[in-house]
């Protein structure tokens, strides 16, 4: 039931891309397209009310010229005194008054002093107002607002009120371009939002495609953590391309310890089935017979404590190799002076293997501070020196170099015996590895020694590496970064 309704829960990342980009797009949009329509609008308006405050001038101007109050017959002969419709001649207009009179945006009233309807070229929506002064007002009309401009004519000689001008904008044009323009800015709105969400759709689902391959390799991986799968690689630099690159690094990774892990165990038994069948014989004979038998008694005896010692080791080793995978946790603060460990090393292998030949080279006159512990480095180094008086064959002599770099210092363990195989090479810093199973076994080692060094070295940002060949004898480096100003910390 759970899994139901987790799976019914579920919203693809493409429609979520695809609505946050439609929405995302529409609310920009919104704002962009209300700042037009606003400004559009408005614009428009200021033509209209524009038109009526020129129209209002115009007629005003040409009836101010009587010196009477107005009257019907006084207002036809201002206004169109030849029957030529003339041009009225002004400072600031020059058109037909007769225009404004037939405009159908304006309907013009003329009343006399007393409020007497002179001149009308169309029916008025609002009552007339006799007023003193220039007035430009909105006014609500029978389908929508209109725009209403009142004014007293005045006459220019005499200056006294001889009528009222009263003109309507019925603002039929700019109603009719407002709707017009809503419906334009709705349709657009609703082409965007849909635009905006295909196109949402469609680029998530290209950006997104490598989402696809992570998704089917994770599922493969969890039901069968073995499997050797990893994610398809896709041409692209971007943060996508970068995650599947990390992606199949960390399944490398993790593919490598799972083997490691395996052949870790099976080693491990191996090791361990040895000795124990060794001692597991010895006391099944004694239990038969042996014990009646000194010689018998004291073989086995000392045989089984042998297998015993060797299984204590490897048990120490392992325990070795698991601390050495936690150094930068438990040891991340210590320091450690280079120089002195190195001669350390050296100095306790020529005492106790006075047969061997022992060179050191030290190119170095100051002290080096690297950020390692210093048993850790003492049990590298000695691991090394243990491998090379081991292999060391005929020739024995052992060669320590320790030289600086800008920000390093390297120390070399070099032997002159038997050397490694270029395909061995690759594999000695493995657990239990050994490239003569049968002459490492009987040297006493488990081969534990190169991973725990390996394991230190690294666990301190360091690296070791091996260069080797057949009859020539190996090279091991180990290479530590150098702590600046160990005085002033």
């Amino acid at each position: 039931m759970e899994n139901q309704a987790k799976s019914k829960q579920f919203i693809s990342l493409r429609l979520k891309w695809a609505f946050g980009t439609a929405v995302g797009s529409l609310l920009i949009f919104i704002v962009v397209t209300m700042a037009l329509f606003m400004t559009f609008t408005q614009s428009l308006f200021r033509q209209e009310r524009s038109l009526l405050n020129q129209g209002m001038t115009n007629i005003s101007q040409q009836l101010a010229k009587s010196d009477r109050p107005l009257t019907k017959q006084g207002i036809v002969t201002i206004i169109d005194p030849d029957q030529d419709h003339s041009l009225v001649q002004g400072a600031d207009y020059q058109r037909p008054v007769i225009k404004e009179l037939s405009d159908r945006h304006l309907i013009v009233n003329v009343y006399n002093p007393q409020g007497k309807n002179l001149l009308s070229t169309g029916r008025p929506d609002v009552r007339p107002a006799l007023v003193n002064d220039r007035q430009v007002r909105i006014y609500k009309g029978a389908h929508h607002q209109i725009l209403v401009g009142h004014m007293p004519i005045y006459s220019q000689k005499s200056r006294q009120v001889i009528g009222y001008l009263q003109v309507e904008n019925n603002l039929n044009t700019y109603v009719n371009s407002y709707r017009q323009l809503r419906i334009v800015c709705i349709l657009a709105l609703c082409l965007v939002v849909l635009a905006s969400g295909l196109l949402g759709y469609f680029l998530s689902f290209f950006f997104l495609q490598p989402l696809s391959g992570i998704h089917d390799t994770v599922k493969a991986i969890s039901k069968d953590p073995t499997k050797d799968i990893r994610v398809p690689v896709v041409k692209r630099n971007d943060e996508l391309a970068e995650l599947i690159e990390t992606f199949n690094e960390m399944l490398d990774r993790m593919q490598r310890y799972i083997d490691q892990q395996s052949q870790f165990v099976s080693d491990v038994s191996h090791e361990l089935r040895t000795p124990v069948a060794i001692i597991q014989g010895h006391l099944e004979m004694l239990q038969r017979w042996g014990k009646d038998d000194p010689q018998v008694l004291d073989d086995s005896l000392a045989a089984s404590l042998v297998e015993t010692k060797r299984m204590k080791n490897l048990v120490q080793e392992m325990l070795d190799l698991s601390r050495a995978e936690q150094v930068e946790i438990n040891f991340r603060d210590q320091r450690t002076v280079v120089n002195d460990v190195v001669h350390q090393v050296f100095n306790n292998f020529k005492m106790l293997y006075p047969e061997f030949t022992f060179t050191l080279d030290d190119d170095v006159d100051e002290k080096i501070v690297a950020n390692i512990y210093r048993d850790h480095l003492e049990q590298v180094l000695v691991i090394l020196c243990d491998n090379a008086v081991k292999y060391s064959g005929e020739r024995k002599e052992i060669h320590l170099t320790l030289s600086r770099g800008m920000s390093t210092v390297e120390i070399g363990v070099q032997d002159f015996g038997e050397g490694i195989a270029p395909a061995d090479a690759q594999r000695v810093f493995d657990r239990f590895y050994r490239v003569d199973k049968a002459r490492s076994r009987k040297k006493g080692g488990n081969g534990l020694g190169l991973s725990i060094a390996q394991r230190l070295i690294e666990g301190y940002h360091g690296s070791i590496s091996l260069e080797s060949s057949l009859g020539a004898g190996s090279l091991f480096k180990v290479v530590l970064p150098i702590i600046e100003d160990e005085e002033d910390k």
